[in-house]
């Protein structure tokens, strides 16, 4: 009798996949328990309301809590489907489809930090989606997933050559959908400057800042020829009022904006709070450079990631799923203490142990509650020390990627 030997890889990956599928069972009779809204994903389908009956989508304010349209006009448009859907049906789908991106995103992270296993795609995934920004993305029906699945689509494709006709076609989509995946193509776009000064060939990243730019501009002119009214008024008017997304000081805010806030005890920090981007800007996409122009693509994806979050005016908890890729990097880079720390802290939900909600009592907080509503961007700013400390000293090489 012949005996077929099964490698365990291939028994492994059933029983991941399992684990995985009985862990997102879980977690949506969790979430129906807890009778989430999906308030975004309702707004949403009001702004494809709007486009589809010609309304003023910068006047409309959505649900019960009159939330106003914060995005671009072109997810305007992607998001007229929605409409077409009734809200039972619509929150399925959106669920459904916010599992099969984590998967996805897991995928293309592990694709990231050199990690090729698929059965750990599943056990990854499965343990992610318990994890706070991507619990409450899915929560609310958000787009974060999606525009991280775009954003890291494009940064992990190895076309022939270094460049292809797609190349740079997530980034540019994603910013054209929401403006924080912009800091990409500008990391790109100095990448390349940089890498022509220390003697090396820019091309490849001036490439692909190019082609982010062009369909940036493509989606953006589209939008503009259909609603030529509202994109006159977003580039003109309300792409400039950040007030305009929440208030500054809520704990929900993990960018800088909202830590000085919150330890100012000012609804707006203005002037310092600009000064403080601009620099965190700059370091953080010094990182990111030096760690790209070394070969260190997951540093320095990440390292961008964290910075364009850190420097956006708002970045909710929910915008923090970049710990996914984090976790892992850090992990498979030997730095286990911290990979254990960090995936600790985004499971903790520790934002939302501090006093919020009406009144504004995030301005009044102190000591413990302070440092508890700054965890994630505290995480951030640690992780960019941490990366600049990881990468390679001294060298003028430069490593283009093929």
């Amino acid at each position: 009798m012949t005996v077929i030997a099964i490698p365990a890889a291939c028994r492994r990956t059933p029983v991941a996949l399992g684990v995985c599928l009985l862990s997102f069972t879980a977690f949506w009779a969790a979430q129906r328990a807890a009778h989430v809204s999906m308030i975004d994903l309702m707004v949403y389908r009001a702004e494809g309301a709007a486009v589809r009956a010609g309304g003023d989508l910068y006047a409309l304010r959505a649900t019960a809590a009159h939330l106003p349209t914060t995005y671009p006009p072109f997810a305007a448009l992607l998001f007229t489907p929605l409409s077409l859907l009734d809200t039972a049906p619509l929150r399925a789908l959106a669920t459904m489809g916010n599992l099969a991106l984590l998967v996805v995103f897991v995928r293309l992270s592990l694709k990231l930090v050199g990690h090729a296993r698929v059965e750990t795609t599943w056990w990854v995934a499965a343990a992610a989606v318990w994890c706070e920004p991507v619990w409450t993305t899915l929560r609310y029906g958000q787009i974060n997933l999606l525009l991280a699945v775009l954003v890291l689509w494009d940064l992990t494709r190895r076309p022939a050559g270094g460049y292809d006709r797609w190349t740079g076609v997530g980034l540019g989509l994603a910013t054209a959908v929401k403006l924080t995946p912009a800091l990409f193509p500008v990391f790109l776009l100095a990448t390349g400057l940089a890498a022509r000064l220390e003697g090396g060939r820019g091309g490849p990243w001036l490439r692909h800042a190019r082609g982010a730019a062009v369909t940036f501009a493509g989606a953006t002119l589209l939008a503009t020829a259909v609603l030529p009214y509202d994109s006159w008024r977003f580039w003109t008017d309300m792409v400039f009022r950040a007030s305009r997304v929440g208030h500054a000081e809520d704990t929900a805010n993990q960018a800088l904006r909202g830590l000085l806030a919150r330890f100012l005890h000012t609804p707006d920090p203005g002037v310092l709070w600009a000064a403080c981007a601009a620099l965190v800007a700059v370091l953080g996409l010094a990182v990111a450079v030096r760690a790209e122009l070394r070969g260190r693509r997951a540093w320095a994806v990440c390292a961008c990631a964290v910075t364009a979050l850190l420097i956006s005016p708002v970045s909710w908890t929910h915008h923090w799923v970049w710990c996914v890729p984090l976790v892992l990097l850090l992990w498979t880079r030997g730095r286990r203490g911290a990979a254990l720390g960090t995936l600790l802290l985004f499971c903790s939900y520790a934002p939302w142990w501090v006093p919020h909600g009406t009144g504004r009592p995030e301005l009044h907080l102190t000591g413990a509650e302070l440092t508890l509503s700054a965890v994630y961007a505290g995480a951030g700013a640690l992780f960019l020390a941490l990366a600049r400390t990881s990468l390679p000293r001294g060298g003028g090489e430069v490593r283009v990627r093929p």
